[in-house]
């Protein structure tokens, strides 16, 4: 098998070998581009009954196929079934359920007041489908990342092409059986293989992208798309903060956020990526997380590596990324409070916490994207609302407190894509919210009516009850100068 460049979300370029005997050609990628061109068209125009249909068989084929997608997920990293279905069908099944509900109100056009300038106008916003999308999703949730963005684009009425990563083969195999099963090439097709397959996409010129990965190559992808002017959905990530106060409910923080840090082995673009703990119940908060490594995985560090509740992770190049960050803090004088074991050979790091890490550490300036936790003490909250200010803007950010002028100060004087109070990453999850990043953690919305919009083209429309503006065709006059000069001062 060749060696291709491929690359991680939310981390840099690596070399890995290909799981693929042969590779899709350019040819036969520009081929089935082409075919989509007709049926897009011919989409804008298809109903409501047909896009529920599509959206049903998608789901049912999915369900149908539950076992084989446990099966695959822990033969791609040694996913818990039960992980597998949380963050895998779940999601999918809710996403398809939601929009089989809403797609009639969605996609009903959407009247609008005139303003006080356009009176004898009326006019509305009709959503029509962009066209051609490209979904390229990646390898830590490979089902849930292309399957909701695909019901977005059938619910908004589009054609998709979809590339999943090649570092989850089982799941992505899995995929093209399912794909394949119930849709036509013409409408969505989907393709395996390495980086060069994504540039080759990337190359075309598409209507829409939606793309989840690192900001380094949401980069990549809003430049290839600028050739195109085409628009698209980055889901990023960053190093999500999280916020412990002196007024939390320390056992039920310790419970959720080390819940939300290590399911799928810390490898989530929302996770909790380090903790600011006040310095007044670090002590406390840390006995907490202990209790809750040893009640949930195992008091010892083989009892916790044999623990089946526990996710690998995704290959042996990721491991020695990560491990790297752990050499790299504790070289530096960070110390290991809990965890800390690495087999490189079962692609095994231990869930782990870490203090007294200094403030150069590549832990502290890169995402962990692993099942690493920082704590980091502070007395003012002051000090915590800086340093988030000071790092680009994240994907989310948690907040434990029971003092409401404290969470007010944080929502107020930081930003993030999205924010949960005495949660963590549930937000993923509700339908009727925005899901996304800012700036560099992610451009765009998903879920729900936010993700149908952003598949939509929203058009503005309006028709003519009464022709008022015909009292400024020319020639100009004084009488019109008047006019002007009344609105000028009323609009």
């Amino acid at each position: 098998m060749s060696t291709v460049v491929s690359y991680l979300p939310n981390s840099g370029p690596t070399t890995v070998q290909s799981q693929f005997q042969t590779q899709v050609s350019d040819v036969e990628i520009r081929r089935i581009f082409d075919s989509q061109r007709a049926t897009a068209l011919r989409l804008r125009t298809s109903t409501v009954a047909e896009r529920i249909a599509k959206i049903r068989k998608l789901r049912d084929a999915l369900m149908a196929r539950r076992e084989e997608l446990i099966t695959a997920g822990y033969a791609d990293f040694k996913k818990p079934p039960a992980e597998v279905e949380l963050t895998e069908l779940l999601p999918v099944v809710c996403e398809a359920n939601d929009a089989m509900r809403h797609i009639k109100k969605w996609m009903k056009a959407t009247r609008v007041w005139p303003s006080r300038m356009t009176f004898g106008l009326k006019g509305w916003v009709q959503y029509e489908p962009k066209g051609r999308t490209l979904i390229i999703s990646p390898w830590n949730y490979p089902v849930n990342l292309t399957f909701c963005p695909l019901i977005s684009a059938i619910a908004a009425g589009n054609t998709a092409i979809l590339k999943p990563s090649e570092m989850t083969p089982n799941l992505s195999a899995l995929m093209v059986k399912i794909v394949k099963d119930i849709f036509t090439e013409d409408e969505v097709a989907i393709f395996e293989g390495d980086a060069a397959v994504s540039t080759t996409l990337l190359s075309l010129p598409f209507d829409h992208i939606f793309f989840t990965g690192s900001p380094a190559i949401g980069k990549v992808v809003m430049a290839a798309a600028a050739k195109h002017l085409t628009s698209c959905t980055l889901e990023l990530g960053g190093k999500s903060p999280t916020i412990v106060d002196a007024t939390a409910d320390l056992k039920l923080a310790a419970q959720n956020i080390l819940w939300g840090k290590f399911t799928n082995n810390g490898q989530t673009c929302i996770a909790p990526d380090h903790v600011y703990v006040h310095a007044s119940v670090k002590d406390e908060f840390v006995r907490q997380c202990k209790a809750v490594l040893d009640a949930t995985y195992g008091a010892d560090a083989r009892a916790q590596q044999a623990s089946p509740f526990l996710a690998r992770i995704v290959n042996e190049r990721h491991t020695a990324r990560i491990q790297g960050l752990l050499h790299d803090a504790t070289a530096r004088g960070a110390k290991v409070l809990a965890g800390g074991a690495v087999d490189a050979s079962d692609c095994y790091i231990a869930p782990t916490l870490i203090e007294n890490i200094p403030a150069d550490a590549r832990i502290m300036s890169e995402e962990i994207f692993g099942p690493l936790l920082p704590i980091v003490p502070f007395n003012q909250i002051s000090e915590v609302i800086d340093r988030i200010n000071a790092d680009p803007k994240p994907l989310a950010l948690y907040i434990w407190s029971k003092d409401d002028s404290t969470i007010d100060k944080v929502l107020k004087q930081t930003s993030a894509g999205g924010t949960c109070i005495n949660h963590t990453v549930v937000h993923f999850l509700h339908g009727n919210l925005p899901f996304g990043g800012v700036n560099n953690s992610g451009i765009g919305r998903a879920h729900g009516l936010y993700g149908f919009r952003d598949f939509s083209h929203e058009r503005a429309v309006v028709r003519t009850q009464v022709m008022l503006a015909k009292m400024f065709f020319p020639p100009y006059n004084d009488k019109m100068r008047k006019i002007i000069n009344i609105l000028l001062k009323t609009v």
